[in-house]
């Protein structure tokens, strides 16, 4: 007969085996962009995990945000969704900083080139974009224009005011300049738009407030979605999909 000391080591070793038996938690990541024949079967919003497998067809891109990186999937073929992420970490820093600087002078970003120019933060107001726009301060409201030549004046008013208006003046080779809330402060949900140098509208906004900072990719696009800044999610997809592409070759 066992000892009742053997019978207790027994036990333990057991109880052991049986939870390394159990299965482990599956990851989730988010489709954040999604073109091709299958771009219905797997739009961009829904949870996927780790280990669930897509079937693609030619032509097929998504990717996918998880906590540990990127996965960017192609078809033609069956995949499974949490295989080999690629991580960028570097490049979802600096595309989230929250930045200190008010004007900042062109510079070379991933992906970019002189005829597509690319936003080096998902907090700078693209001038020629329409749409909601998160934010984390609606008194540091930084636009960005996607060009460098000359000197050229925007203007940024309400469309609930017509008196409420400010210009923001890019000098030579400087893309980014700040609003002055003194001249006009923005409210949340309320509607504004960006008249171009030449009089035409270049963009119809409007702002949220996100209320908490988002450390990693996947809960950042969750908030975005959820919102409805889209236009963020876009950029933010795209640059990390590149960078997810440079990293894995």
């Amino acid at each position: 007969m066992f000892s009742d000391k053997i019978k207790t080591r027994v036990a333990a070793l057991a109880l052991a085996g049986s939870a390394l038996t159990l299965p482990m938690a599956a990851m989730a990541g988010v489709v954040v962009k999604s073109t091709g024949p299958s771009s219905t079967r797997y739009p961009v919003g829904p949870k996927v995990d780790d280990d669930a497998s897509i079937i693609l067809k030619a032509g097929d891109v998504v990717t996918v945000l998880t906590a540990d990186g990127t996965r960017v999937i192609k078809g033609a073929g069956t995949f499974r969704v949490g295989d080999r992420p690629q991580v960028a970490s570097d490049r979802f820093a600096s595309l989230t900083r929250k930045r200190a600087a008010t004007r900042v002078r062109t510079g070379a970003v991933r992906g970019e080139t002189e005829d597509n120019p690319v936003n080096p933060s998902l907090w700078y107001v693209d001038v020629t974009r329409s749409g909601t726009i998160c934010l984390y301060d609606l008194a540091t409201v930084r636009l960005w224009r996607p060009g460098t030549e000359g000197t050229s004046t925007y203007r940024i008013s309400s469309q609930g005011d017509a008196t409420a208006q400010a210009e923001v003046t890019f000098d030579d080779t400087v893309t980014v300049a700040a609003l002055d809330p003194a001249r006009l402060p923005i409210a949340e949900g309320a509607p504004y738009m960006i008249t171009a140098p030449d009089g035409s509208t270049a963009a119809q906004i409007n702002f949220v407030l996100l209320a908490d900072d988002y450390p990693q990719p996947d809960t950042l696009a969750e908030a975005l979605i959820a919102k409805g800044c889209n236009v963020q999610l876009e950029a933010l997809a795209t640059s990390l999909e590149a960078s997810a592409e440079a990293v894995g070759g």
